[in-house]
């Protein structure tokens, strides 16, 4: 739940999220991303208010277009995929956006580069900090 944030405060917490996020409304256009500066796929700010097809290389367009299709259909709520860039392993995330009654809002993207987090073996515990 969310109660009186203000918009430094979800700013902050948008930037402290360790992925990247973008966010494309109902009609396809991005509306937001977070960390602009250290973002895998960086974006123009003139993307902003443009269709999300935009934002990628023209062999995926037709993917990024059924995937939000399906959302808008409630055919699916999620896909993923993992992509190797270079040395590290970037994992794509999509999720569909939905109000309480299952209304569509949009698609959030969800990037991460988990290359270290492939590497974790073994156990740390919290009283190990």
């Amino acid at each position: 739940m969310i109660e009186n944030l203000n918009k430094e405060q979800l700013e902050g917490i948008f930037e402290a999220i360790p992925f990247e996020i973008s966010f494309v409304d109902e009609d396809d256009l991005v509306k937001f991303w977070n960390k602009h500066e250290t973002r895998t796929f960086k974006r123009p700010y003139s993307a902003l208010g443009k269709a999300v097809q935009n934002c990628h290389p023209k062999h995926s367009v037709d993917k990024v277009s059924q995937i939000l299709s399906d959302f808008k259909s409630s055919k699916r709520n999620s896909a993923e995929f993992w992509i190797n860039l270079g040395e590290r392993k970037v994992y794509i995330r999509y999720f569909a956006v939905r109000d309480k009654a299952g209304k569509y809002l949009g698609t959030l993207e969800a990037t991460q580069d988990i290359s270290e987090i492939k590497r974790i073996e073994g156990e740390k515990r919290l009283l190990e900090y």
